[in-house]
């Protein structure tokens, strides 16, 4: 079946690679994106589809408009966000504002119209320091550790309340962090762009030993996409890659694939910022019972991510976030 899709923060990282995903599948697609993380240049492939429609919209300034540019749509796909969980404290109501107030306007916007198809961008920061690893979907919440993580779970909240009282089909992805082509954010990025600077010194914010697990973008749009005709009332999936590496591993591979041997200095202690959880790991057994399996190993999405910036330094060479 082919699907009318609103694809919010579609310009992004996730977001343009699941356009062209989309299109590829045959579905049409309405992109809204205010432009303050994405690109238009990301979504050049897409402009070429005449089944794309591309809309300037900020979803929490101009959330009046939202009702009127999804109700020809049967299925949102809700990626829009703040996705850097690094500098929460700098500006804390933005995750408040962009991620919860977004959601909900978006939610609104779907009860109006009876647009009733959702899928929702999470993240597995919602687990907090997680009490189980690997961590399952059932697993209780400890203390939030992130304005980021807040943020999202409670949007989540909002989303199982409409869920329940407006007969909204919802899927919920709780991701781990993605990487590969348009990646614009995180510490592949951080490292790529200090070895490219200065091959012979990489500065890293903890000690190393952080446990992390990352999945391939290729991968996530493979898994939202196989969730769209999804008609449970509302579902949480999990979603990430078998396993996990240390940051001084994922160093090594980027390392190898830039051909450089740099003195890494820490910056001690196993965080490297307020929120940062020195060890994630999903337990994906329920979305890989789908049928869905990852593709890419986490080295190979590291790879991949440090060849795309490589050849696309225009990435690397705009202003550094606060």
């Amino acid at each position: 079946m082919n699907h009318r899709v609103v694809v919010t923060g579609g310009a992004g990282f996730i977001g343009s690679n699941l356009t062209d995903t989309l299109l590829a599948a045959g579905h049409w697609v309405r992109v809204l994106d205010d432009f303050s993380t994405g690109f238009e240049a990301f979504l050049s492939q897409a402009k070429g589809s005449a089944r794309f429609e591309l809309v300037r919209c900020d979803l929490v300034a101009e959330d009046q408009r939202l009702a009127a540019l999804i109700q020809d749509a049967d299925t949102v796909i809700h990626l829009a966000a703040n996705a850097d969980v690094r500098f929460g404290w700098d500006d804390p109501k933005r995750d408040l504002i962009q991620n919860t107030v977004a959601t909900h306007n978006v939610l609104e916007a779907m009860r109006v119209t009876g647009v009733n198809r959702l899928v929702f961008a999470s993240t597995g920061s919602v687990y907090g320091e997680a009490p189980v690893i690997p961590t399952p979907e059932e697993c209780p919440f400890p203390m939030q550790t992130s304005l980021y993580g807040a943020s999202k779970l409670a949007a989540e909240g909002f989303v199982t309340a409409y869920s329940e009282a407006c007969d909204l089909r919802a899927t919920i992805l709780r991701f781990v962090s993605i990487l590969g082509p348009r990646y614009t954010h995180g510490h592949v990025l951080d490292f790529t762009r200090q070895l490219l600077r200065d091959p012979t010194r990489l500065v890293v914010l903890g000690d190393g030993t952080q446990r992390k697990s990352f999945l391939h973008v290729t991968d996530c749009c493979r898994a939202i996409i196989s969730l769209l005709d999804s008609d449970r009332r509302c579902e949480v999936y999990n979603l990430g890659a078998s396993g996990y590496c240390t940051v001084n591993e994922s160093i090594a591979w980027i390392c190898a694939r830039l051909g450089v041997s740099p003195q890494v200095e820490y910056g001690g202690g196993d965080r490297g910022w307020v929120g940062d959880n020195p060890f994630i790991y999903l337990d994906t057994r329920k979305i890989r019972a789908t049928g869905w399996e990852p593709t890419y190993s986490i080295r190979q999405a590291v790879e991949e991510t440090v060849d795309d910036l490589v050849a696309n330094r225009w990435l690397l060479n705009r202003p550094t976030d606060p």
